[in-house]
This record gives C-alpha cells, structure tokens and sequence, in this order.
C-alpha cells in the first residue's frame, strides 16, 4: 500500500493478470495476490463453518470473499493514490495488487514535500470515508446473515489499513509525513526518505515486540495465525524501510557519479592501427587505448596484458584488434554525463566498460562499472574477473 517513482521501462515487465483501467490507469492483479487469498481461505474458511453452521462448506467461499473485499479495500486505496495525483500532473504508470496489499506506480515527476504529503494521505483518508460510510448500515444491522458478515469485514478492513497507512514509517503512507518534515526542514529529500525508513523500522520492532514478545513474556500464549501474520507484515516492514534507506543513500551520492570525474585517462586509436601504434602511446599500458570504427564510435579497449605478450618484432604487423575486447553496442557517453542520467543509461547497456567522448567525438577517458559502484555505495566494487 504504497506510491512510487519509476522509470517509464517498467511499464513492460510482465504484472500479473490485467484487470482492465479504472480512470485510464491500468490495473493488475499480481499472481503472488493468490497466495493471500489461499492463506485467508485455509486459516477463515475453518472459522466460519463453525461459528456458522448453516453455511457448511460454502464457508469456504465466504472466506474467499473476505481476500476479494480485501482487495477491493487496498484498490480504493490505491485509487485514492492515483487520482489525487493527477491533480498534480503526475503521470500514473500502473495499480497493482499483490501479496503485501498493493501499490501505486508513477512515472518520473516532480514532488514537493507539500503534494507528496497530499497523495500520500489520500490512500487512507479513502478507507477512512468507506468505512465511515458503511459504519451506520453495520452498527444499524441494516444487513442479516452472510451479508451482514461481509459488511462487517469491508468496514474493519478499510478502517484497519486506513489506520495501519498512517503510522508514521516507510514503507507505510505515514512514512511520507516523516520524510515530507524532515525534507521541508533540511532542503534534502533523501535525508527525509532515510528518516522515514529508520522510522517503518522502529514500528516494525514496536509491532514484533508488542504482539509476539510481550505475550510470550506474560505467559498470554500467542495464537499461531496471528502470530504468522504479524511476523509477516513485521517483515514486511523491515524490508520496506530499509530498502528506502539504502536507496536514499544511493541516491544521496549520485553527485559523486560523472563520466568526466570517474573515467580513467583514455586515447582512441582507428581499428586499422597495429601493436606498434599503441605501443608508442601507451607504452607502459597508461592511458587506455581505445580502439575507434571508421566513423569515430568507440569499438573496443585494449587490453593491456595482450599487448605485452605480443614478440617484439611482430609488433608492427600484430592489429590491435587482436589485442582489444569489443565494447557492448552504444557503450560510451559523453564526459558531461552525470547523475541519476548517466545510471539510467548505463543500466541499459551489457558490459562493464564505457569510453568517454569529448563534444567533437574524441575519447577523452574510459569509465568502469566499478568506479560508478564505487562512488555510488562508497565500497569498492567486486572484480567480475572479465579483462
């Protein structure tokens, strides 16, 4: 039950099973929804054959309709998300329905911490109106038997996630009033997303410790569906939250990430150059060579032990292409590039090297995928052991 940014490319990944557009947002039912909805049916149908013996194994699909109205509650939610951000113009990529409730997803815009609050808060404030709505049918005993039942279910469900949402954590609704706080009082947004995550974390401890430690301690006993579910939305939890910290961690380095200040010194040199040529350039192997087609684009690289390996006298008549690796199709960037840009970018391309090209075209410099690593995280990037 959460909103957020992502790439348009997401868009293509395959969601679930397509349930139509609501508004002109497309809606999906994640196949992992299933598993809940299995889970609800094992653990309620039992339940409710009991407590209402005349259902008998229609229960069953009673139960059933507990996950359905569930659903349903977390849609209206996500609804509420999506909607109240047209108002800002921010593009609705998707709604989807999974095993954790839900999510909104949005293309790239631009938030403040005043409209973030806003479609955050929607999600909630819509159970809320729901179960308020239903609240005088059901407190009226307006509904009799399965009906009634049902009735009960929509209108708790709704006021429980509409409660649940605003507890002020990430990945909750109420995580965006944290961040949105700490983001109006420091200017940065990232320092409110890692606020926020470290908040969803002390609230996943304070639910763990309050459910499942504390009548364990007292001798209470612990109820073994419940306890399930509280360690499983616990973890949830905990996942979520530190997930928006790391991210807003990687995303408060990406300053640091520029193709120009990450990239080794690098000459290009044309595919019909020899040994020799690259020896009288580079000839303790410094700077990197990399080797150009007939149109100035960046081919391959050099590699450095090859070159050494090659007798002396066939130097002059050894290609450098016999000593060079190819570069993945598109792999240079300009030496300006930076920013979450130049990642995006780089995601897209296979291999982990990229020449670096001045405004006419000239290489200027080689950037590796462990530099970009390394200056996004801060920890030196493993050697994929390629040359």
């Amino acid at each position: 039950m959460s909103s957020s940014p992502a790439p348009h490319h997401v868009a293509t990944k395959k969601e679930g099973i397509p349930l139509g557009k609501i508004a002109g947002i497309p809606v999906y039912l994640a196949y992992s929804w299933f598993i809940i909805a299995g889970f609800t049916i094992i653990a309620y149908g039992p339940v409710l054959m009991h407590d209402y013996r005349g259902l008998g194994s229609w229960a069953y699909l009673v139960a059933f309709g507990y996950s359905v109205l569930l659903a349903i509650s977390v849609l209206i939610h996500e609804l509420a998300h999506a909607l109240s951000a047209k108002v800002f113009k921010w593009p609705t990529e998707k709604i989807v329905l999974n095993l954790w409730g839900g999510h909104t997803q949005f293309e790239s815009f631009t938030a403040s911490p005043g409209k973030a609050v806003i479609v955050a808060m929607a999600g909630p404030a819509a159970n809320f109106l729901l179960a308020g709505a239903l609240a005088p049918f059901v407190l009226g005993r307006s509904f009799e038997g399965v009906w009634d039942l049902l009735a009960n279910i929509l209108m708790w469900a709704n006021l429980l996630i509409g409660i649940f949402n605003v507890l002020p954590g990430t990945p909750l609704d109420g995580g965006r009033l944290v961040e949105s706080a700490v983001w109006k009082a420091t200017g940065s947004q990232d320092k409110g997303a890692i606020a926020a995550g470290w908040s969803g974390r002390a609230i996943a401890v304070a639910l763990f410790f309050w459910f499942i430690v504390r009548p364990f301690l007292t001798g209470a006993g612990l109820d073994i569906t419940f306890s399930l579910i509280t360690v499983l939305v616990c973890g949830f939890l905990w996942m979520g939250a530190s997930g928006s910290i790391h991210h807003a961690q990687l995303r408060s380095r990406l300053y640091l990430v520029s193709a120009g200040g990450l990239a080794e010194p690098a000459v290009g040199v044309p595919n019909s150059a020899t040994v020799a040529d690259v020896l009288a350039i580079a000839p303790a192997g410094s700077p990197a060579v990399v080797i150009c087609g007939p149109d100035g684009r960046p081919q391959g690289v050099v590699d450095g032990p090859a070159v050494a390996a090659v007798p002396y006298e066939a130097t002059t008549t050894t290609p450098v292409t016999a000593v060079a690796h190819a570069l993945a199709a598109g792999a240079y960037v300009p030496e300006w590039s930076k920013g979450q840009e130049l990642i995006q970018y780089l995601a897209q391309l296979e291999g982990g090297e990229y020449a670096v090209v001045d405004h006419n075209g000239i290489v200027t410099g080689l950037l590796r995928q462990e530099a970009v690593v390394t200056a996004i995280t801060g920890k030196e990037a493993r050697r994929s052991g390629r040359p």
